[in-house]
Order: C-alpha cells, then structure tokens, then sequence
C-alpha cells in the first residue's frame, strides 16, 4: 500500500547521542521546564479507577502548586470513555483538554463495531481527544490496509475530537516498522502519532521518537499538513523532557513547541518538572512529598 523509506539506524542514533550532550541553562532552562509542563497528559488507566480518582486527578491538573503563581496548566487528562463525563465537569472553565482511550486499548483486539462504538462514547460524553491504539497483530501480518482503513474509519467516528494513533513501537520490532506504521497513520488522518500505550516495555526512547518525527517532518513537506507528536511512557525526569524538546525543535521547529502539537503521555513527569521549578526558583530542591502523586 505505501513505500516507506529505510531508516538510518547509525543516523538516528548519532543524532540522539549529540542531543543527549546538550543542556539548557538558566532562563532558557526555566522556559523550557514550563514549556514541558503545559504538554503534559496526566493519566490513569488502571483497572482500579474511581471516580475519586479522576476527580483528584482533575483538580491537580488545574493547581499543579498553588504556592507558586503563574505556573501553566498541564495540557489534557486522559481517562478511559465511562469517567469522560466526570472528567468534563471537573474540568469546565480551566482550559485542559479532556483525552480518552478507545478501540480496545490496550490491545486492540475487538471488532471495528466495537471500536466505533467505544470512540463514539467517549466523544459523545464530551472527549476533546481520543487516543485510540492499531491494530499491531494485523500490522505484523502484512494487512496494511486494514490497519489504515481501522484508523480511517475511527478518525471519522471522532467527528471534531482529535485523533491520536498510538502504535505500540515496543512491539512493532524495528525502526524501519515504527517508521512505516507513522506513515500509515498520517495517511489514515491521524491528527497525532503516539509511540505507547505505557502498558509495555520499552515505551516512548528517543530514537523512536526521532523516526516519528523525521516521518512527520516528511509528511508535512508532502501534504503542508502537521501533525502532532505524543511520546508516552518512560519518560519520568526533566531532563530527558528537556531532551526531547531539543529533538523537537531541531527537527520540526519551533510550531511544533505547543502543546497543540506536542505532548508528553507521563504523569510521574509533572512533579520532577515542578522540583525543578522550584529548585530554579529558590536555589533548592523541594521534597516530593510537598506534590501530590494524583
């Protein structure tokens, strides 16, 4: 169905080694940590969820620190399609967006009725986003158009909610198949490429994300169209966040540092990038016990 180009394996990863020398300093580096924190997607998709839960979560969102004025909000929570509603409510007024999963996630294994079914919920209960998964058994198979015309048919069942594709790289096996996936995904009208789901391991690298990237840069140079990058998972410190802003920039520019077009699927970031706030701010670090972890 679609010619992708070979990825550079030696390429990428010299590119990342270069990246991962770097540092921001002083207010650059203050801009940048803030930066990060308004892309944030804080997250619970656990079994155990409550409606406590998500509320919490919510009410986080809109008062990352109280103690310290001017700080941005983080960009979306992301809940699964019954605690939408609940999430829209919580969240009326404040700005951040309102994602959910669908089709299946984790895994993805269902009927496409279902899958429509189960975006159409979370759009209908007001989601701004949702983030549906491929797919990958079909993938492996060589079925690349059942994946694209899944990821079509979902995009059209989104209506104006957003669509973000994750592809699960920890399971596609190769750069060459994260590449050929991220161009499946764009042509299907994906308004976001996500490397994970967080389920599994590896999740969101550098490397993966650089391919995904370079595969946006190529397509928007095709299409004049952007789209939107969404690492997910394994990313816990500012300074790999920091390191993927670097990326960004370096390879899209700076339209993509907004969260309109770029986002970080990892809640356990928010508080490292508030420690480091604070830490900029007062010359010391805080403990993290003065953060709440929902």
């Amino acid at each position: 169905m679609i010619n992708t180009p070979k990825v550079d394996k030696v390429g990428i990863e010299d590119r990342i080694t270069r990246i991962t020398k770097r540092s921001l300093k002083k207010e650059a580096k203050m801009e940048g940590l803030k930066m990060a924190l308004n892309m944030v997607d804080l997250t619970t998709l656990e079994g155990m969820d409550t409606n406590n839960k998500v509320s919490q979560m919510c009410y986080k969102a809109m008062h990352l620190h109280d103690e310290y004025p001017g700080l941005p909000t983080v960009a979306a929570v992301c809940v699964y399609p019954n605690f939408v509603k609940l999430a829209v409510n919580s969240l009326k007024g404040s700005g951040v967006k309102v994602a959910s999963v669908a089709t299946a996630f984790p895994s993805g294994h269902s009927t496409l009725d279902i899958k429509i079914k189960d975006t159409k919920l979370a759009v209908d209960s007001g989601a701004n986003e949702v983030d549906m998964v491929i797919s990958r058994g079909k993938f492996h198979s060589g079925d690349f158009n059942f994946v694209h015309d899944e990821i079509a048919s979902i995009k059209e069942a989104c209506g104006k909610a957003r669509l973000k594709v994750i592809l699960e790289t920890g399971e596609l096996g190769n750069l060459d198949n994260v590449r050929k996936a991220s161009d499946i995904a764009m042509l299907a009208g994906a308004d976001f490429i996500k490397t994970s789901t967080g389920k599994i391991k590896p999740a969101a690298t550098l490397p993966v994300t650089l391919v995904m990237l370079e595969a946006i840069k190529d397509y928007y140079y095709k299409t004049g169209t952007m789209v939107g990058m969404k690492p997910a998972g394994g990313i816990s410190n500012a300074k790999l966040a920091l390191q993927y802003l670097l990326l960004v920039k370096e390879t899209l520019g700076i339209k993509w540092l907004d969260n309109h077009w770029f986002r970080f699927g990892a809640s356990s970031l928010a508080n490292d990038l508030l420690m480091q706030i604070m830490k900029q701010t007062t010359g010391s670090y805080q403990s993290a016990n003065y953060f709440s972890k929902d």
